[in-house]
């Protein structure tokens, strides 16, 4: 794995715009069936934060996932069937029972809602052990600020500026002020794909071209839209994109959602719930979306 990226610090990122959705997401086989869509597993929701874990699940239905299982709290299981009951909902103490779960997932999104406890450590090392496709959000982030690891190249972590800062031991206002060099040194650091969220949300990972989301709006500054996202990249990974481009058609496909809805209803006020819909529609191009 390479230590360092060749390409020059200087190389200008790719501007990607609502019409690039099609280059990924095309038209399904008319013979395909839930095992192509891929399974993914959504793994957090400590008691007091079982919604983070249902909007992560709910997105990951809504961009396409063939089967979408979530692990979480006792607490929260029958909530989340009752909201979402296309979801497969499993309760987890930290222990082996979790194990049969992470391995019979095609990727694991972890961190929505996750908490930083012996529940959320014994999760998270699960996870890492598996060898599977992750993405780390949210408080898996912050936990491996607590204890850095070189993760796996098919990894993405999706940090905003604060949790960037805690994995750099940077100030966030280092971050902001040069969020290309943030997201560089984090892709250094760690060795997997980083979606530096914002205002122009950035995409980098070494061998790649980096990416720059030119959608997205204000409205979507609330809690639980860092979830829906984890969900949307994480469903794209399992339909089978690369860690990369799930990750660059992800943030973009989030965004234009976010547009969407705020076209709709205006920007204050917008919630995550709001973007399903429109996420739905975006995620299919052409064909009414």
């Amino acid at each position: 794995m390479p230590t360092s990226d060749p390409r020059p610090a200087s190389t200008a990122p790719i501007r990607l715009r609502a019409d690039a959705l099609s280059r990924w997401l095309h038209p399904r086989a008319p013979d395909s069936h839930k095992g192509d869509h891929g399974h993914v597993l959504c793994v957090g929701g400590e008691l007091g934060s079982g919604g983070a874990i249902l909007l992560c699940a709910q997105a990951a239905l809504r961009a396409g996932a063939g089967l979408v299982s979530v692990a979480t709290r006792a607490a929260h299981v029958a909530p989340i069937l009752a909201r979402q009951p296309e979801t497969m909902v499993h309760a987890v103490g930290g222990g082996d029972e979790s194990q049969a779960l992470l391995q019979r997932a095609d990727v694991i999104a972890i961190g929505p809602g996750l908490g930083r406890g012996d529940w959320a450590r014994l999760l998270l090392h699960a996870a890492l052990r598996t060898g599977k496709p992750l993405l780390l959000d949210a408080d898996a982030l912050n936990l491996l600020a607590e204890a850095p690891l070189r993760m796996l190249e098919d990894t993405i972590l999706t940090p905003h500026p604060g949790e960037a800062a805690r994995l750099l031991g940077w100030s966030r206002e280092r971050v902001q002020s040069d969020r290309r060099a943030a997201a560089d040194a984090l892709a250094d650091r760690f060795g997997c794909v980083v979606v530096l969220k914002g205002a122009g949300t950035l995409v980098v990972a070494h061998g790649h071209e980096p990416c720059h989301v030119e959608a997205g709006n204000p409205g979507m500054a609330v809690g639980g839209m860092g979830d829906l996202l984890s969900g949307v990249i994480a469903s794209l990974r399992a339909q089978g994109l690369g860690a990369f481009d799930a990750a660059a058609c992800g943030a973009l496909l989030h965004a234009v959602a976010g547009d969407r809805a705020a076209a709709a209803g205006g920007m204050r006020g917008l919630l995550p719930s709001d973007l399903l819909p429109h996420l739905r529609e975006a995620a299919n191009p052409g064909q009414g979306g």
